[in-house]
């Protein structure tokens, strides 16, 4: 996502108040829908896959009820019937022509005995700005990439394939991440069209891992990838009932994927459990030596992985920061389930100190865009030179690209981010370098870190942001407000996580930390979701105002 154009987190413009009805569709209705069918047993087995965690998943695999390949199948089967027909969330922009053959052989390890870990034989569907070497492309939603694969996968997909899953497909997005236009629709790429949310169809999925927030969230994969520069995973996390882990940057290597701005930039999971996204970190994380950030990743993740932050109690004795200004306020729909929130986490053990002024909040908006632009020319020039057989090159072809085919390309919006980027000059200019040091700083040790210290704190929380807003592909995104601007500015992990439904929406509640604690918002974040089970399954209600 791309970050404030004007005012305080990710792209907030004034959005009417949202008034909606609480819909919950009968059978019937979802049948009406063409859901009925998929929500259990589209392949025929008697297994229902519709909010299956990794672990129920994993024992139906054990015990014979279920074979990769079979799991694969009724994945893809829901995908036909959920996002191809029926609510059509066009959240998926292709699946994965050798799923089934992937799902065979690693079917045959385990037959074999070896098992590789926790996500041995899971489906997962990755964001298509994540370069994958096989039939599928790679295309950051755009046509001007649609063409040849890359020679290489990315370091996370490396990563995934060595834990064993099978990568189901491609997730639709925003477009170039949702940064080509200040007046941009989250979801919408040319390539793919627009993502529904699957809670209300005519409401917005957020971007710009909108596909794999409505995917995941309809239960098209066990899990899913995405990617944030700022808002991008735990704002379609919360629009669409999902917990999101946006990382510490280094912690997930940043090559082979579509760049924004490699000082902001990471790859992260999405899942409809705490437990589902903390394997499938632990699973993307490590040391990358194409990607020199990550050398500080070594030896950050827990031996075990993120096991032993899974608490059930690890909320008792926690030292929590009620962040408020302007990070409240915005939607009384919001503000009302993070009181219940707050009050949950005190009842669960933690300390709660309310409120806690985040230093510089919103002095760094302008000048984040201003280091994204810079980084963004900079980082996509050198991405598209590592392609080979594209129709275009450098951010410049891009732009004359788009121009040439604003019907299929800019039907909706421009591209002002574009040439806005294009315009700036390279990474040696003082205004990028100062900028750049500037917010990490306010953002990071002078913010973060500056709140944490004053109060003893272990982690601030907020609301992630409001209920999703109906999609407006005239006007654009309009948003009340949201939290991630702090965390994304300062490279530091954001974990949101369900915190219940207004009006039929779901509204997530974030653990902001200091850098590489992510084993700490994991189990806040874990406590907080046993305490509570806010997590439920869309309902594809054709709107949520009926």
């Amino acid at each position: 996502m791309r970050p404030p154009i004007a005012k305080v987190s990710p792209r907030r413009r004034p959005l009417p108040a949202v008034v909606a009805v609480s819909v919950i569709l009968s059978a019937a209705a979802l049948a009406a829908c063409g859901v009925g069918a998929p929500t259990e047993n589209s392949a025929g087995n008697g297994f229902a896959v519709e909010e299956a965690t990794v672990d129920e998943l994993q024992a139906a695999m054990a015990s014979g009820e279920l074979t990769a390949r079979r799991l694969a199948e009724l994945y893809l089967a829901r995908i036909e019937a959920i996002d191809r027909s029926g609510p059509t969330l066009r959240s998926v922009l292709e699946t994965n022509p050798d799923a089934l053959a992937i799902a065979d052989a690693l079917d045959q390890e385990r037959r074999g005995g070896r098992v590789r870990g926790p996500l041995h034989g899971i489906p997962v569907l990755i964001k298509d700005n994540i370069d994958t070497a096989d039939r599928m492309m790679t295309t950051a939603g755009s046509i001007a990439l649609e063409g040849p694969a890359p020679a290489r996968d990315a370091f996370v997909a490396e990563r995934l394939r060595e834990a064993g899953v099978v990568i189901l497909g491609k997730a639709n997005l925003s477009e170039w991440a949702n940064f080509r236009s200040t007046s941009s629709t989250s979801g919408w790429s040319g390539r793919g069209g627009l993502v529904r949310n699957p809670y209300a169809l005519d409401r917005n999925a957020c971007g710009s891992s909108s596909g794999t927030g409505a995917a995941i969230a309809a239960s098209l994969a066990a899990i899913g990838v995405g990617t944030e520069t700022d808002g991008s995973i735990v704002c379609p996390a919360s629009a669409n009932g999902l917990v999101g882990i946006k990382p510490t940057v280094g912690l997930v290597s940043r090559t082979g994927i579509v760049p924004i701005a490699h000082s902001q930039d990471t790859a992260g999971p999405m899942a409809r459990t705490v437990k589902d996204a903390a394997l499938l970190l632990a699973a993307m994380a490590g040391v990358d030596a194409r990607d020199p950030d990550t050398a500080a990743a070594d030896g950050r993740v827990p031996a075990g992985g993120y096991a032993g932050a899974l608490d059930p109690n690890g909320l008792r004795g926690a030292r929590l920061g009620v962040l408020r200004g302007p990070f409240v306020g915005y939607s009384p729909h919001a503000d009302r389930l993070f009181e219940a929130a707050v009050e949950r986490m005190r009842a669960l053990g933690a300390e709660i100190v309310d409120s806690v002024e985040l230093p510089h909040a919103g002095e760094y908006g302008d000048s984040e865009l201003e280091v994204l632009l810079y980084e963004f020319k900079s980082d996509l020039n050198a991405y598209l030179a590592g392609r080979t057989g594209l129709q275009v090159a450098t951010l410049e072809d891009l732009i004359a690209f788009n121009q040439a085919i604003p019907d299929r390309e800019m039907p909706y919006f421009g591209q002002e981010l574009f040439e806005m980027a294009q315009a700036k000059g390279p990474l040696t200019d003082a205004a990028y370098r100062d900028a750049l040091a500037r917010n990490r700083r306010l953002a990071g040790p002078e913010g973060i870190d500056a709140a944490l210290a004053a109060h003893g704190l272990d982690a601030l929380v907020a609301p992630t942001l409001s209920p999703a807003w109906v999609t407006d592909l005239v006007n654009g995104d309009n948003y009340l407000g949201a939290s991630s601007s702090p965390a994304a500015v300062a490279g530091y992990p954001n974990v949101t996580v369900p915190a219940g439904f207004a009006m039929g929406l779901p509204v997530g509640i974030s653990f902001i930390g200091t850098a590489w604690s992510e084993a700490d918002l994991i189990r806040f974040a874990y406590a907080f979701e046993q305490g509570t089970g806010h997590r439920q399954a869309p309902t594809f209600a054709p709107s949520a105002l009926r």
